[in-house]
């Protein structure tokens, strides 16, 4: 099954995350997380999103699942 927004996507970006980007998106909406998908991707697969340290591959490979398979809500 491919993964969506609420059920895996969102869970990923914390609140501090969330705080810190709203000056230009909001990682708790879907419709922005999808408009800003691959730049969001690419700082998170360089280790520089989130500030305080990098995403679990896992985690990295899940969201490039997620924008690949359609970014679904």
């Amino acid at each position: 099954m491919e993964p969506t927004f609420e059920t895996d996507i969102r869970p990923l970006f914390r609140e501090k995350d969330r705080n810190s980007m709203l000056f230009m998106f909001d990682l708790w909406s879907a419709d922005d997380v999808r408009e800003h998908a691959e730049s969001i991707f690419k700082a998170v697969a360089r280790g520089s999103m989130p500030c305080d340290g990098a995403w679990a591959e896992e985690d990295t490979l899940l969201l490039r699942r997620w924008i690949d398979g359609g970014a679904r809500a």
